[in-house]
């Protein structure tokens, strides 16, 4: 979908002069903060386009108003290809958009913009995983949140009633940011089902930004996903399996004389550490908290007492 709006935002740009962040937010149904980082994005990616500060500023294109796209330089065409390609490999809408893009650039540059749009491929699916599926109703809700109606829907055994604030899609799992009766929620959005979209307009707060938000969420959910901590010690050359599998929740603290560096790694419980750090055996000393050492001893036991070799008479 963004690729859609750069493409909007530089025809609308190009017909109109000049724009200000809020008349481009209300053109394409957007946030004035999600028109702000799409223009701010279109200038860091080369493409010339420039604030004006005062009463009567915004947003040009160097060089004035233009009626295509063939003011662009070889270069910013490429920027720009490189920018939204991407994103055009999982939205029908937005590769007719970049097909549209193509035929008003000049023709020199059309396949250099081409094989901008085709250099960078976004597989989300991680390995040894399954390839997610886009949920069916997030289509529905896109158009709740930018025509701002209310939605009613199930959730765990609950109907819920939200205005839908904004949606995103983190690691192929779409969530929803949405107000309701008692305050700001977050809903997977794969867990919900019977939508319905009501006739019912609403505001969002004034000055919410979805980025903000979400990262409220992000810092929330990490938190709870590191409530136990521990301490280890591990050869220095392991060291990068612990940071690949804990993550953020995974910090060096120092490598010792003898090769082995200190971690310092987090999980929701003693158990969840446990159970990733037994299949290491030796290789990994826990120093603290007693808490994550006992379930260590405990899976050993139970294993030790399940796995004896079997005696025959």
């Amino acid at each position: 979908m963004r690729a859609d709006r750069l493409v909007a935002t530089l025809l609308l740009m190009q017909a109109r002069g000049r724009v200000t962040a809020a008349e481009l937010a209300a053109e394409l149904e957007v946030s004035v903060a999600t028109a702000r980082r799409d223009l701010e994005a279109l200038s860091a990616a080369g493409i010339p386009v420039y604030p004006q500060p005062g009463r009567h500023g915004g947003w040009s294109l160097v060089g004035g108003a233009r009626t295509d796209l063939t003011g662009l330089t070889a270069a910013e065409a490429q920027a720009l290809f490189l920018l939204a390609g991407p994103a055009a490999g999982v939205s029908p809408a937005a590769r007719s958009a970049l097909r549209k893009l193509v035929r008003a650039l000049p023709a020199p540059f059309r396949a250099d913009a081409q094989a901008a749009a085709t250099a960078t491929l976004v597989d989300p699916t991680g390995w040894g995983e399954r390839a997610g599926s886009r949920p069916e109703i997030v289509d529905r809700l896109q158009d709740a949140v930018v025509r701002r109606l209310r939605i009613r829907f199930a959730y765990r055994g609950a109907e819920r009633v939200a205005d839908p604030w904004g949606l995103v899609d983190k690691d192929d799992i779409w969530y929803l940011i949405a107000g309701t009766e008692r305050g700001r929620r977050t809903f997977r959005v794969d867990r919900a089902g019977e939508l319905v979209v009501t006739p019912e307009t609403f505001e969002p707060p004034a000055g919410f930004d979805l980025d903000e938000a979400w990262q409220t969420v992000v810092g929330e959910v990490e938190e709870k996903r590191a409530g136990t901590r521990a301490e280890l010690l591990i050869e220095e050359r392991f060291a990068w399996v612990l940071r690949d599998h804990f993550g953020r929740h995974c910090e060096q603290l120092e490598v010792l004389a003898d090769g082995r560096a200190r971690l310092r790694v987090g999980a929701p419980t003693p158990r969840d550490i446990a159970r990733t750090l037994a299949g290491w055996g030796a290789m990994v000393e826990v120093l603290d908290p007693p808490a994550v050492r006992a379930e260590l001893a405990r899976i050993g036991a139970e294993l030790s007492e399940r796995y004896q070799p079997r005696t025959t008479p």
